[in-house]
């Protein structure tokens, strides 16, 4: 790629080969604002993972993201050091890493425990011989194709299936995350199967749901109740 159409790129891989979910790697902070508005403002579901967010925003993005509310998860190498995701199919070096592990550590996020993923990398031809080194040192060798190769499905765009709805509400309430599944299931008949990850931290739970079900379910708990307690909400949505 060129420089100028690296993050036009990013939305190209994505709605080539369309994954569910994917971790795109940045080397600047920079990097991953600007990719992030391109990717939103094409109608993906993105946010920034870097050392700029506080704690409390970033366990918030990686909950949206674990649970699959969000299709592209845009970040640095050292805000996503030690990540582990379930299914991610895909992640994207959209900077070239400037070392072996780095590159490693990247590629190795995905296609774990017997899984299937995508690892692409996007590189322009100043950038061929740092490739080089990383692939000889790595001890492994990649397929490049152009970026013309790349075509577009011509469908929507790609959406997560999830969407987190946030109760104002956890442990300090001494809320459990099947309270919440009880109160979705048994009290106001959605299907488990509609239902997602519960996480439940000290001063909220975040509850994944099926997208197309999300305003209902914000309608139905609005009036409802939570171990016998009304709650306020709150739909995240990137």
């Amino acid at each position: 790629v060129r420089d100028d159409e690296r993050l036009h790129a990013v939305s190209l891989l994505l709605n080539h080969y369309r994954p569910v979910s994917t971790l795109a790697f940045c080397n600047t902070k920079v990097q991953c604002r600007d990719l992030v508005q391109v990717l939103r403002a094409q109608g993906f579901a993105a946010l920034e993972l870097h050392g700029d967010l506080d704690q409390r925003d970033r366990d918030q993005v990686m909950v949206r993201f674990a649970n699959r509310s969000l299709s592209v998860l845009v970040a640095t190498d050292i805000a996503a050091r030690g990540l582990d995701i379930a299914q991610l199919e895909a992640v994207i070096n959209v900077d070239v890493s400037d070392e072996v592990a780095t590159h490693t550590h990247r590629i190795g996020r995905t296609g774990r425990v017997d899984e299937e993923g995508w690892a692409f990398t996007l590189a322009s031809m100043d950038e061929m011989g740092r490739v080089g080194q990383i692939e000889q040192l790595g001890g492994f060798s990649s397929e490049w194709h152009k970026l013309s190769e790349l075509t577009d499905t011509g469908t929507a765009p790609l959406r997560a299936p999830m969407q987190t709805i946030q109760i104002l509400g956890g442990r300090k309430e001494k809320i459990r995350p099947g309270d919440v599944l009880g109160a979705l299931t048994k009290d106001l008949g959605f299907a488990g199967a509609q239902i997602g990850k519960i996480n439940v931290n000290e001063f909220s739970t975040y509850v994944a749901v099926e997208r197309d079900i999300a305003a209902q379910v914000m309608k139905k708990l609005a009036t409802g109740k939570v171990k016998g307690r009304s709650v306020k909400l709150r739909l995240l949505d990137s």
